[in-house]
């Protein structure tokens, strides 16, 4: 049940003021972050004493950082590719699909987002290990993927069955054949949705760290890999430049996501 402001009289207040508070306590420590990237002493001290850019720079100069960041974007593009492509046709086969087990598949593509991430970097771990895949490109990539699928699998599946199926029985009418109709009508009008899939599943692997850490090697991290074995060594501004970074880049993508949300809504 919706709650009408204009009615509640002075309790209305109180909720603004819960809300804002609320908002503070989520945003604040964000903020906090940003402010000590620029900071120009050498610890993370607040208020900091001077401002400076140099934390940034020294990322930039440092082989190392850019590595793990490029490491990082190469297995994101590689996870948001491969998920919708596994996620596509599965998303059509669970809402399409009228054979036995569909419910148990659907929760199949689904418990990697219930079971507790260290459950399955060990798992995957010990899979990896047997093969001699620990610490390559092909594990990172496999790793993520077993993330981010849910989330293509839920924002195509959801996407599909909002989509009115009456068009396309309409397109195969007129004489198109079952998959032209698919890919001229069904795909556009459920663009949204992949787009949306490719997004959550890149931001997925961009941020995750449990399973990075089990099949990351000394040569080959990922960017927050690289933080927690920073942070494990030394507590320095650099962590905080690195962390507004990523703050950033989920800032652009979404807005990204919003921004394509209200065009194809136009």
């Amino acid at each position: 049940m919706l709650l009408n402001l204009d009615r509640m009289g002075p309790g209305r207040y109180v909720l603004y003021a819960i809300s804002i508070l609320t908002a503070l306590f989520l945003l604040l420590p964000v903020v906090f972050i940003a402010l000590l990237s620029f900071g120009s002493s050498q610890w993370l001290q607040f208020p900091p004493p001077g401002w400076t850019l140099k934390w940034y720079q020294a990322i930039l100069d440092d082989p190392r950082w850019l590595a793990s960041i490029w490491t990082s974007l190469k297995v994101g593009c590689c996870v948001m590719v491969l998920s919708v492509l596994i996620g596509l046709p599965a998303a059509f086969a669970l809402v399409r699909g009228r054979f036995p087990g569909r419910t148990a598949l659907h929760a199949f593509f689904i418990s990697p987002m219930i079971v507790p991430v260290i459950i399955l970097a060990i798992a995957l771990y010990a899979f990896v290990l047997k093969f001699g895949l620990n610490g390559t490109f092909i594990a990172f990539v496999a790793a993520h993927l077993i993330i981010a699928l849910p989330f293509s699998v839920i924002c195509i599946v959801n996407s599909l069955e909002a989509f009115d199926q009456s068009t396309e029985k309409a397109a195969i009418v007129c004489g198109a054949t079952k998959m032209e109709a698919i890919l001229r009508v069904t795909l556009p009008a459920i663009r949204l949705g992949i787009i949306s899939a490719a997004l959550f599943s890149f931001l997925a692997s961009w941020d995750e760290v449990v399973l990075g850490i089990f099949m990351a090697s000394p040569d080959l991290q990922t960017l927050p890999v690289k933080m927690w074995t920073t942070l494990r060594q030394d507590l320095s501004p650099v962590i905080a430049s690195v962390s507004t970074l990523l703050i950033f880049l989920t800032i652009a993508v979404m807005l990204i996501a919003a921004f394509l949300r209200r065009r194809f809504a136009r």
